[in-house]
């Protein structure tokens, strides 16, 4: 019972590690993903995730793998492991996911 309730808190996201996201007025609904997006990510994220993970090696998997990018970045602060992001590029971020990850 104890390791079962042991692994359950390892995967399970605790009420407090769960930051409110607030609607941003200054979202712009042409968030670039060239220009914005890919940048974070290529100077945050893939350090760590270019061999591991390759889900953000296109924007293809970028795209797909969204709502667990929104997730771990936007929603739980858990990546990146080891830096952080500024609030800026956690808005930007959100702003692009929740505008429909588009392509540009």
């Amino acid at each position: 019972m104890l390791v079962l309730m042991l692994v359950a808190c390892e995967t399970h996201v605790q009420e407090n590690d769960v930051v409110e996201v607030e609607q941003d007025d200054n979202c712009d609904p042409e968030t670039s993903f060239i220009t914005s997006i890919k940048p974070i990510i290529d100077n945050n994220c893939l350090p760590c995730h270019r061999a591991q993970l390759p889900i953000l090696t296109s924007f293809e998997n970028i795209r797909d793998n969204r709502d667990d990018i929104r997730t771990q970045v936007v929603v739980l602060r858990r990546m990146p492991l080891g830096g952080s992001l500024s609030s800026d590029e956690i808005a930007l971020i959100r702003c692009w996911i929740d505008n429909g990850a588009q392509n540009n």
